[in-house]
C-alpha cells in the first residue's frame, strides 16, 4: 500500500514580480526598460508583456528584457512562450540565478523533473546563499527517487532560512520516505508546536503514528501526493 505523506511546495520569492525585476545579471550595462518593468512590478501583465515586447523590437539582444517576457508570459499562462524566451535570454548568456531558478520551476510544473534538476542545479551554483534554489533542486531530487540528494539540497534550504516552514515539513516528509521516522517525526513535532495550525505537519504526523502503530504497512517510497502551495 503506498502513503502519501503530505509535500507542501513553497515555490520561492522568484514567482513575484518584483523579484524578477530586481533580478542581477553578468553584463555590467544589461537594463530593462523602466516602465516595462514598473508594469510587470505593478502585477499589470498584459501592458508589461506588450512594453518589453516593444523594448525587444528595438533592441533584440536584451537578454533582460527577454527573461521579464518570459515571466510575464509565465505569469499569464502562456508557457510555451515562456519556455521560449528564458531560452533566448540564457542564450544571450544572462546567468542570474533567478532565471534558472524560474525554468526550473516551469519544468516541474511541466513534470518534467530531470530537466528541472539540470537547471536548478545550475541555480545553485549561481544563487547558493538563496534557499529556493536548493529547496526546490530537493524537490527535482525526490520525484526522481533520489533521496539522499533530495534530502541534502532541502537541508540546505532550510540551514539557509530555518523560518520556511514547507521546506521543513518536506524534509520531514524525505526522511520519512528513507526511513528516517524518528526525524520526521522530530520536524513535523517542532512545526505543529510552533503553529498548531500548519496542517501539513498534523496530517503527516497521523499517517505516521498509522505507519508506526502497524495500521499501514509501507517501506520507503517516492511520494504519490502533492499538495502544492505558492
Amino acid at each position: 500500500m503506498a502513503v502519501a505523506f503530505v509535500l507542501a511546495t513553497a515555490i520561492g520569492c522568484a514567482r513575484s514580480a518584483s523579484a524578477a525585476v530586481g533580478a542581477a545579471t553578468s553584463q555590467e550595462d544589461e537594463v530593462c526598460d523602466p516602465l516595462a518593468d514598473y508594469f510587470l512590478g505593478m502585477e499589470d501583465y498584459p501592458e508589461a508583456i506588450e512594453r518589453h515586447q516593444v523594448v525587444i523590437k528595438e533592441n533584440p539582444d536584451n537578454a533582460l528584457a527577454h527573461y521579464h517576457l518570459g515571466f510575464a508570459y509565465g505569469l499569464t499562462g502562456q508557457h510555451q512562450l515562456e519556455f521560449a524566451e528564458y531560452q533566448i535570454a540564457i542564450d544571450l548568456g544572462l546567468d542570474d540565478w533567478q532565471l534558472f531558478l524560474n525554468l526550473g520551476l516551469l519544468y516541474l510544473e511541466s513534470n518534467n523533473p530531470h530537466a528541472a534538476m539540470v537547471v536548478l542545479k545550475l541555480a545553485t551554483l549561481l544563487g547558493p546563499d538563496h534557499p529556493e534554489p536548493h529547496f526546490n533542486l530537493g524537490l527535482a531530487y525526490e520525484r526522481l527517487g533520489m533521496l539522499e540528494q533530495a534530502e541534502q539540497e532541502v537541508l540546505a534550504a532550510v540551514q539557509i532560512d530555518p523560518s520556511q516552514v514547507d521546506a521543513r515539513n518536506t524534509l520531514g516528509t524525505i526522511y520519512a520516505e528513507e526511513g528516517k521516522y524518528s526525524r520526521a517525526e522530530t520536524e513535523w513535532n517542532e512545526l505543529v508546536e510552533a503553529d498548531p495550525d500548519y496542517a501539513p505537519a498534523r496530517q503527516n504526523l497521523v499517517i505516521l503514528q498509522r505507519v508506526e502503530r502497524g495500521e499501514i504497512k509501507t517501506t520507503p517510497q517516492h511520494i504519490s501526493g502533492l499538495a502544492h502551495e505558492q
